[in-house]
């Protein structure tokens, strides 16, 4: 029995009381800790019981006698709450363990022997006076012992063959990923001719790699070329690439969120998720994260899955660090009070939208053509020569022959609208003429096909169609300028302001010349030989070509405007310097303090205005030049507030055309495979893909999945050291 000094009265507790071991479980100490407690047995303080109780008439009182304690050693009492608790079973709290011996502690004296003889009869506290009695007898004895070495270097031998062969595995999986082929063959049996690409790369690395050779002819336990196997080593890909990719994340300084929905071929609604930020080399990465299944594209169901998933990503208290979300231009998306963003915003308040700029650029374009009923009629006319061609390879010999160019189709799904459908039609008129001459006067063709000829010759000799084939001519180049400029992935909103007043300018200029374009229309068609058709007078012509620019014009300038989170970016354009080295933009600086209040308004300005006095600043033409030329100098500890200021400006996403990436890899992927895929192997395979790249740069990435995938579940084959 402990004596008196054991009580749980002192100021600091004895590791083997009882209330100690309830504040600090047993299981959560060190082994040298779980050894003292074992040396020092029991707590056995005298504790003070005394019960009333009544039998056939009789009054009299029960407590307890530290008796008890010499005739059962396991018993444990703790005077703080007067009550005896088994001293194994609260050590180790077997499955089955009755919680009253571990957690409130045995009160009731008139019943305790009975309670006393059924708890030592239960299989729960035989097993924890077992755990407790051979508590650090078996490693010290097993370490003593030669044959217990001997098995250890031959079980780590075998665990080394193993994890050289899973790793070879996992190489030609990463292989098949990264070019997007698929895993599974049609038949994978053992005399198949055409077992799958995979199963053939396996064989080609098992005849350069006689363990992996051997390991394949003789294993018998684990083989590691099944679909099981393959889907574990696929999620535990994806788990090692996601952790890597929030490591990188939770070091970041600032997030943002690129999103949108589509339906790949077996019309299963997906939602793409990209993570955009800049790491701690200080470069912006763009991470596709994964694809998550919708039931359907509501506003609603496409929020809660963004939510759920942003609460993985940033933990609880860390929701201002989301500065920005793009989507497309998706009126379920963008809606000021029922979209998307709206209800993301509503939990992440800094999280500001930004519509993706080459989606605006599409939009605008379709603004100009489908808005306008005659330009609307002048695309379709021009699809119809693509499809014309399409229908008969009889008609594209001659095609060949005569042009020796074939037409592009027309897509509206395609950024640059129609720009190379009207470029090859414009250089190639009078080709495309004689074709379709020839094509009449040949007699080889059949009535349909002659009395279409008809109706493209008349169309090309149609003076309105050929003046408006001038005029996008003249426009597509630009289109295609900004459209290409708008794909690159590291830009920022003072980059975008540039080349935006760029495309306006080149796009006035083109306005303010319809009338000489006219002018030299009008020439080169009275050269021609053939009369021209004309259904719309010169007034008209040129009405019309202005309202076509005039509509490019004023949907630019709204649709690229800046909302006012982005207002900040002309805090740091080179070109303002001189400007705002006369007048301070302080409106400009009390908006970008609203929008992001994590910055300091008065340090920030202080800032501001020695980059617009100093010039060796005004030659930084962009966000991230300026931000570069910081980290090289290592001024960011002066500048901390400007430095945060462009984290924030190169972090916003100013196009989503990385998620549309991972739409054309997603779908590619399912036309490769051509199967069903679990939601996960979906996943894996397109993180393989879009991200191969990273996973050349994680260090010890094949002993990491190696690692993941060991621990998963108790396997036979051994691949964790002793």
């Amino acid at each position: 029995m402990t004596n008196a000094g054991s009580q749980d009265t002192g100021f600091q507790l004895p590791p083997n009381s009882i209330r100690s071991l309830l504040q600090n479980p047993f299981e959560r100490r060190t082994l040298v800790e779980k050894l003292q407690v074992k040396e020092l047995g029991p707590d056995q303080p005298d504790i003070k019981i005394r019960q009333q109780a009544s039998e056939k008439g009789k009054t009299y009182m029960r407590g307890f006698s530290c008796n008890w304690y010499n005739r059962k050693a396991w018993l444990a009492g703790c005077s703080h709450v007067n009550a005896v608790f088994c001293f194994p079973c609260l050590l180790f709290k077997t499955a089955g363990t009755d919680t009253t011996w571990t957690v409130t502690g045995v009160k009731d004296m008139k019943h305790l022997s009975e309670k006393i003889k059924k708890h030592e009869c239960t299989r729960a506290h035989m097993e924890n006076t077992v755990k407790l009695a051979m508590l650090g007898r078996v490693n010290i004895a097993t370490q003593l012992d030669e044959g217990h070495r001997i098995g250890v270097r031959k079980h780590n031998e075998e665990v080394d063959k193993n994890r050289h062969i899973l790793s070879k595995i996992i190489d030609c999986v990463k292989f098949c990923g990264a070019f997007e082929l698929a895993l599974r063959g049609h038949n994978e049996t053992e005399s198949s001719d055409n077992p799958g690409v995979f199963r053939g790369l396996v064989d080609l690395v098992a005849s350069l790699d006689s363990v992996l050779d051997e390991h394949l002819k003789t294993a018998t336990v684990f083989k590691g070329t099944s679909k099981t196997v393959q889907n574990e080593l696929l999620d535990c890909m994806l788990s090692v690439l996601k952790d890597y990719i929030l490591e990188e994340v939770k070091n970041a300084d600032y997030l943002a969120i690129q999103a949108d929905e589509t339906t790949d071929i077996s019309t299963h609604c997906q939602l793409v998720l990209v993570l955009r930020y800049i790491d701690i080399h200080n470069d912006v990465q763009e991470r596709f994260f994964e694809f998550i299944p919708l039931q359907n594209a509501t506003a609603d169901t496409i929020a809660t899955a963004l939510l759920g998933r942003l609460s993985t990503i940033l933990p609880e208290g860390q929701e201002g660090r989301l500065i920005a979300q793009a989507y497309d231009g998706a009126a379920v998306m963008r809606g000021a009070t029922g979209g998307v963003q709206r209800k993301v915003k509503d939990v992440y308040e800094n999280a500001h939208y930004v519509h993706c700029y080459a989606h605006q650029l599409n939009l605008i374009m379709q603004q100009a053509t489908s808005h306008i009923p005659r330009i609307s009629t002048f695309f379709s006319d021009l699809g119809g020569f693509a499809a014309f061609f399409s229908r008969s390879f009889k008609r594209t010999a001659v095609l060949d022959q005569v042009v020796a160019r074939r037409l592009p189709g027309t897509s509206t799904t395609r950024w640059n609208f129609h720009s190379r459908a009207v470029n090859t039609v414009y250089e190639h008129k009078d080709d495309l003429l004689r074709c379709f001459q020839t094509i009449r006067d040949s007699g080889n063709f059949d009535p349909p096909t002659v009395r279409e000829a008809g109706g493209f010759v008349r169309m090309l000799e149609d003076e309105d169609f050929c003046f408006f084939l001038a005029l996008f001519h003249k426009i597509m180049p630009h289109v295609d300028m900004l459209f290409n400029q708008l794909q690159k992935r590291n830009i920022d909103s003072v980059y975008i302001t540039g080349i935006i007043q760029r495309f306006t300018n080149s796009m006035q200029t083109i306005r303010d010349s319809i009338p000489s374009l006219r002018e030299e229309h009008s020439g080169s068609v009275q050269q021609q030989p053939t009369k021209k058709r004309r259904t719309l007078g010169q007034g008209e012509q040129q009405r019309l070509a202005t309202e076509v620019c005039d509509t490019i014009l004023s949907h630019a300038k709204e649709r690229f405007s800046f909302t006012k989170h982005l207002i900040s970016a002309t805090l740091l354009q080179g070109d303002l310097f001189p400007e705002h080295t006369v007048k301070f933009p302080d409106s400009a600086l009390e908006t970008t303090v609203e929008a992001y209040p994590m910055l300091n308004k008065a340090k920030l300005k202080t800032e501001l205005t020695l980059i617009y006095e100093n010039n060796e600043f005004k030659a930084c033409s962009g966000a991230l030049t300026l931000f570069q030329f910081f980290m090289e100098n290592n001024l960011q500890g002066t500048f901390t507030e400007t430095v945060s200021l462009l984290r924030i400006l190169i972090t916003t996403p100013m196009t989503t055309a990385e998620s549309e990436r991972c739409f054309s890899t997603l779908k590619r992927i399912k036309t490769f495979l051509r199967n069903t895929m679990t939601q996960d192997r979906l996943n894996a395979l397109a993180m393989l893909s879009m991200e191969k790249k990273l996973i050349r740069n994680i260090p010890d990435f094949n002993n990491r999945v190696i690692e993941r995938f060991a621990t998963q579940k108790d396997r036979r084959a051994k691949f964790l050291y002793k």
